[in-house]
């Protein structure tokens, strides 16, 4: 079974990238380099990645292969060790949306309706929760507690798909309501992960762990931080440190 490949951002500010070919695919590529800040070079020179737009794209990604270079061929995904997403921006907020080649139309058409749906303010939101990064930390000292807290502020009062006002962080901080540690137990519905309830969600989301019986489904599991350890068990275990999520299937 092929593996989808592991989302990252490169910074590529000042760092040379080489693009090969021409034509409208080509001076698309350009523009997004360009727009990350990337130097762009020609195929003799030193680089890490490489982009190729082309008629015949396979004996030029052959010799960039052949030197260490990661590879990006348009319209090629047989033929390329990274992918470039679909991008929807709030700067300083970057989403990226993937297929892993399957289908870049399928990329595009989600990402026209997240520019629908997310605000314009949310780079506000992103830049006012930077600038209040001490006060969290001196707030909420304990990396878990500061977590669920933060996942529990955007649930709700500074909910990102909203408008929030200004000083909305501020108003946060001076009223804090976060999740409490200790162990919430749910109990499941249903077995399709899309049947969770918004506050399911958010809980998995902010667990430390997850304790869960045999028949709790891999796709609800998927649900939780990726970090999060998972602990098949009849029943979990006390005292331990954080939050846990304990799951089980109703009926």
């Amino acid at each position: 079974m092929k593996r989808s490949g592991l989302p990252v951002f490169v910074q590529l500010d000042g760092r040379p990238v080489i693009l090969v070919g021409s034509g409208p695919a080509a001076e698309a590529k350009r523009r997004l380099l360009e727009r990350a800040g990337a130097v762009i070079v020609g195929e003799a020179e030193d680089a890490r990645l490489a982009i190729v737009a082309g008629d015949d794209p396979e004996p030029v990604a052959v010799r960039l292969k052949a030197r260490g270079i990661l590879v990006n061929v348009a319209d090629r995904p047989d033929l390329c060790d990274f992918t470039l997403p679909a991008i929807v921006e709030r700067d300083p907020v970057t989403v990226a949306i993937g297929t892993g080649g399957a289908s870049a139309g399928l990329a595009a058409a989600l990402r026209q309706r997240l520019e629908a749906v997310l605000p314009a303010s949310l780079g506000g939101l992103a830049e006012a929760l930077k600038r209040s990064r001490a006060a969290i930390r001196q707030r909420w000292p304990d990396a878990g507690e500061r977590r669920r807290a933060i996942g529990a502020a955007l649930a709700g009062p500074l909910d990102p798909f909203r408008d929030p006002p200004n000083g909305a962080v501020e108003r946060w901080l001076a009223e804090p309501d976060a999740e409490s540690a200790g162990i919430v137990r749910l109990r499941l519905r249903s077995a399709d992960p899309d049947d969770l309830t918004l506050r399911e969600a958010r809980l998995l989301a902010q667990a430390d762990r997850i304790t869960h019986r045999a028949d709790v489904p891999p796709a609800i599991l998927t649900r939780a931080r990726a970090d999060a350890e998972r602990i098949a068990c009849a029943a979990p275990p006390t005292n331990l440190p954080g939050l846990t999520v304990d799951l089980e299937m109703a009926g």
